[in-house]
């Protein structure tokens, strides 16, 4: 049971890694250019929505449907991921998680079918064809069943947050806050559940914790810590870049991917962020609007006078939470990227067909 436990999170992590610099390029691209970012431009600020609604969930699933099944498997798991992305308004990587590997091992089970079906000098012509066939097959199954669970993942999500929230119970919601933003729902989360119920209390007590919650970058630097300090491979050369991102460009969606690398991570944004939300809760910390984006900067100028050491308090907690949680869990199962780690996920087809 732990090997298998092992082997998926290996292959999880192999879909993901090889994919940070696309993460970076979208990070300092939004950090840059979106209306609060640091050198504001409209033109340029169009390719962030683009960016992370098809270009980088398209690339997961290319990577996991190659990790199957080379070349083959990586273009009918893309094509394949089209389906959870169109109709959703959330960004697919989880659809895109499922359906690059499945693509792959699908076309990888058809070709082996046909292989001594296939008269001679029609081998291309049926193997474009079967794949096509089958894409189709997978985008519309994607569209009607995957998308449509995911989507209500996400939403049962907010709705516990929402609940444990109405009942008090503030430092728990972290539970669901968490995988919710690994998933992309950050800005569900924050813009569409917190900041309304932060705004009606910032009426009637002049600060709300609810601003807090989700936008404290301390966990989040606190993991990207762990990765530079315990990590090894291209997650921990990348590590110090997504921290300045992170911290002081306010984009939080650049350390996702080093969860998604491996899920057990998340226990250590689970540590920062209950930790850091129960300092906010005995000190009565709140900020007076949601901080835009969640960097430092950001905190600072939204900070009620007298407020610093319980907010950036808090701040400070939630990096040392997550750093020392996510440095034990990192020196205890480390990622790996050599070879023995590639031998860990399903077998690539040694003798792929003409590619599509």
């Amino acid at each position: 049971m732990r090997q298998q436990i092992q082997r998926f999170g290996s292959f999880l992590a192999a879909m993901v890694v090889p994919n940070i610099g696309a993460f970076i390029a979208w990070g300092l691209i939004t950090a840059l250019f979106i209306p609060t970012g640091w050198i504001p431009n409209e033109t340029f600020a169009k390719l962030v929505g683009p960016m992370i609604t098809f270009l980088l969930p398209i690339l997961i699933g290319y990577t996991g449907g190659k990790l199957v099944y080379d070349t083959r498997g990586g273009v009918v798991g893309a094509a394949a991921t089209m389906g959870v992305i169109i109709g959703a308004d959330i960004p697919m990587f989880l659809g895109a998680m499922i359906m690059g590997p499945l693509g792959g091992y699908l076309i990888k089970k058809v070709d082996g079918w046909l292989e001594e079906k296939t008269p001679i000098g029609f081998e291309l012509l049926i193997n474009n064809f079967s794949a096509g066939i089958l894409v189709v097959v997978l985008v519309l199954l994607a569209n009607v069943i995957v998308g449509p669970i995911v989507v209500g993942l996400s939403t049962a999500m907010g709705a516990a947050v929402g609940f444990l929230i109405e009942w008090r119970l503030l430092p728990l919601a972290d539970i669901f806050i968490e995988p919710a933003k690994v998933l992309f729902l950050n800005n569900a989360i924050n813009h569409g559940l917190l900041a309304p119920l932060g705004v009606a209390e910032v009426q009637k007590s002049g600060k709300a914790i609810h601003f807090l919650l989700e936008t404290n970058p301390g966990p989040g630097l606190g993991l990207l810590l762990a990765y530079w300090a315990a990590g090894k491979g291209s997650l921990k050369q990348s590590a110090p870049g997504a921290m300045i991102i992170h911290f002081l460009g306010g984009i939080h969606e650049i350390y996702f991917p080093y969860v998604l690398a491996k899920p057990v991570m998340i226990v250590a944004m689970w540590a920062g962020g209950i930790l850091a939300d129960l300092w906010f809760v005995i000190w009565g910390a709140g900020l007076v609007a949601t901080p835009s984006p969640g960097s430092i900067f950001a905190y600072l100028a939204v900070i009620p006078r007298g407020e610093y050491i319980p907010v950036l308090g808090g701040v400070l907690v939630g990096i040392v939470g997550s750093f020392v949680v996510g440095s034990a869990i990192l020196r205890l199962s480390p990622v790996r990227e050599d070879d023995e780690e590639l031998e860990s996920v399903p077998e690539v087809s040694s003798q792929p067909v003409p590619s599509v």
